[in-house]
């Protein structure tokens, strides 16, 4: 009884976005979101607010995992938050007061939407030379300039995720690598991740206050990405780094391109 009142294809989805994650890294919203917006018809407000809290469930265990190894680095979280968190809190509060009609409201969405895809498929083809162009125009930052532009940076990505929920893995992995490049590659996507927890929760939570958030479906995926993170944790050190990052970045730009025809 109760397995066939699951929607399997819920759970494919979420075992499918799992894997990406574990492979990457990167994949909660900017796959998450649009496979539910163009495979299963769910509103893009609808999508962008259960996808927020999916992500903010599946990376608290991330979290708990990093916390464990000591790849964590808070002072990087306190920073991204105090500018993250203020950020998607007006962010939900200027698309409140609006007050614009479901159907305004979610073309907007799939629009920035499909402009965060493809912006996240550029930080992810063109990382090395982003870092190498940083190098050679920025150069080495005093900690007063870092912080600010760690709080900056955060500002942005609560921005960017509360309105599509996309933006908290490959870019801010990105600015981070940018902003810390001391600092070891693991400790940079364990912070990026422990980031990821204060701002989809608030942000998601005020996308449930809204009434953009579908619990049911929520929980039908977390019965997939959870597995799905443990095989792509477990497959990610015998992948190419390179053939990842290539074959993510192809198909969010298809994405984005469906989203924006």
């Amino acid at each position: 009884m109760f397995l066939a009142a699951i929607q399997w294809g819920y759970v494919a989805s979420g075992l499918l976005v799992g894997c990406a994650v574990g492979l990457t890294g990167v994949g909660g919203g900017s796959l998450m979101t649009p496979i539910l917006i163009l495979i299963f018809g769910i509103s893009p407000v609808a999508a962008v607010g259960t996808d927020l809290l999916y992500a903010a469930a599946t990376k608290s265990v991330g979290s708990v995992v990093h916390g464990a190894h000591a790849t964590i680095d808070w002072k990087i979280v306190r920073r991204l938050a105090l500018g993250s968190v203020p950020a998607a809190i007006l962010t939900l509060i200027a698309l409140n007061a609006l007050g614009l009609d479901s159907h305004k409201a979610n073309k907007i969405v799939s629009e920035v939407l499909a402009i965060a895809l493809l912006v996240t498929a550029g930080a992810l083809i063109f990382r090395r030379q982003l870092r190498g162009l940083y190098g050679k125009r920025i150069g080495h930052l005093s900690p007063a300039a870092t912080a600010r532009y760690t709080v900056a940076t955060g500002a942005v990505l609560g921005l960017l995720v509360a309105s599509t929920s996309v933006g908290a893995g490959a870019l801010g992995v990105t600015a981070l690598i940018l902003l810390y490049p001391e600092l070891p590659a693991v400790k940079l996507v364990g912070s990026d991740i422990a980031h990821a927890v204060p701002l989809t929760l608030v942000a998601g939570a005020g996308h449930w206050y809204l009434g953009n958030v579908n619990f049911t479906l929520m929980g039908t995926l977390l019965m997939g990405s959870i597995p799905g993170i443990l095989i792509g944790s477990y497959l990610a050190p015998r992948i190419p780094e390179w053939v990842l990052r290539s074959l993510m970045a192809f198909i969010l730009v298809l994405v984005a391109i469906k989203l924006m025809s």
